[in-house]
């Protein structure tokens, strides 16, 4: 049971990676346009009678928003393989970044384009919050390896 608090970590990461699927990532407020908002799937023009208009499509930040979850999932049950968890972390962990940068440039480029203003919400630190949580994972994961590799030198 070496891995319990990493474990923790990678589950919180998916936990909060799934909720990130769920709603609104961020609203701008601009002239041009009632309310846009952005979610994982796409930026999406809110018209008069309340309904969704897709104005922009953001793949790799589709792609990188259902990859996260299943990979933190996935490192959770290769809890007997510490290696390859450790390498599947990092993985995660550049994934995570790759998909930070990407939400900051679609952020700055759509703010520009529509001459908006941000109003952030809780959805958009989420990113930031699973980042930490794997890094901490991959730390706890690293230091149950030595912890294994110093107990073999010792037999």
């Amino acid at each position: 049971m070496i891995q319990r608090i990493q474990s923790i970590y990678l589950l919180l990461t998916t936990i909060l990676s799934g909720l990130f699927l769920t709603g609104t990532i961020f609203k701008l407020n601009s002239v041009k346009a009632p309310e846009i908002i952005l979610n994982f799937r796409g930026l999406f023009e809110v018209t008069g009678d309340n309904s969704f208009q897709m104005t922009g499509n953001m793949i790799p930040v589709t792609i990188a928003s259902v990859l996260v979850p299943l990979i933190s999932l996935i490192s959770v049950f290769l809890y007997r393989h510490r290696n390859l968890q450790l390498k599947v972390t990092l993985a995660l962990i550049i994934l995570e970044l790759l998909f930070i940068a990407a939400i900051a440039y679609y952020t700055v480029h759509f703010m520009m384009h529509f001459d908006a203003s941000l109003v952030p919400g809780f959805r958009m630190f989420i990113p930031f919050i699973t980042f930490i949580l794997s890094i901490l994972a991959y730390r706890g994961i690293r230091n149950d390896e030595n912890l294994v590799r110093s107990y073999d030198r010792l037999r």
